[in-house]
């Protein structure tokens, strides 16, 4: 069973989901709107969205129902979602590790995951910002939408319904770690491809090789292959 809400106004969907999670048989409930005032990103970022022109959405996951690891399941959202973007728009969709939704050399996809407690049950909420609508981004020059992506304008409300729907299926049915690893490395977003990163304060070249279960990318810097975790090294592009 799920449950899907909508509120006009909201500060962010993640810390707002509590104030719908009221019925205790459901294992998916979501919540969205598309004036987020507060949204906020990984680690602390703020994920700044236009009103009406793009989608905040969460979706609360009982944990009992995940049999995945912490950072797999991170893959697995992000693989879901990608894949959804790939339905909805016809498109190559990838994603940057760790959990970036590319589509055509921009992002369009922010998504933070935590974990919390509410009427005694332990949840995984999973936020997801998707640019839907909006055209112009300002500074951010890495930033894009699905309409300056693909030319394409898709209804708000339908979009977030849909999105629910799909995920919902996908969290009822979750392979095996090693299917969720490999799939993740198959649509890693320039992996093997000579890209530009910032490390130490530094710009160098590297080859992405793949990512681990452990939530480590590994890069190719001249001769050697090293780990890196999430904030170590930053790929510019």
């Amino acid at each position: 069973m799920s449950q899907l809400f909508y509120q006009k106004e909201c500060s962010s969907t993640n810390d707002e989901i509590s104030q719908v999670l009221l019925y205790p048989h459901s294992d998916f409930i979501g919540l969205y709107t598309f004036n987020q005032t507060k949204g906020r990103g990984q680690y602390g970022n703020r994920w700044a969205s236009r009103p009406e022109q793009n989608l905040a959405y969460t979706l609360a996951v009982k944990t009992q129902n995940i049999k995945l690891t912490d950072f797999l399941f991170n893959y697995y959202t992000a693989i879901a979602i990608k894949q959804y973007l790939a339905k909805l728009t016809g498109k190559t969709v990838k994603i940057k590790w760790p959990n970036d939704i590319i589509l055509i050399n921009k992002k369009i996809v922010g998504i933070l995951i935590e974990k919390k407690k509410f009427n005694g049950e332990n949840y995984f909420i999973i936020g997801a910002g998707i640019n839907i609508l909006q055209e112009k981004f300002d500074e951010i020059s890495n930033a894009g939408s699905i309409f300056t992506q693909t030319g394409e304008k898709h209804e708000l409300h339908n979009s977030a319904k849909e999105l629910h729907e799909f995920l919902v299926e996908k969290f009822k049915s979750i392979p095996s770690e090693d299917d969720v690893l490999k799939e993740f490395n198959l649509n890693l977003f320039r992996k093997d491809e000579i890209s530009v990163f910032e490390l130490e304060g530094n710009r160098q070249n590297g080859i992405i090789r793949k990512v681990d279960e452990k939530g480590k990318i590994w890069i190719e810097l001249e001769d050697e292959i090293k780990p890196f975790y999430h904030k170590e090294i930053k790929l510019l592009y």
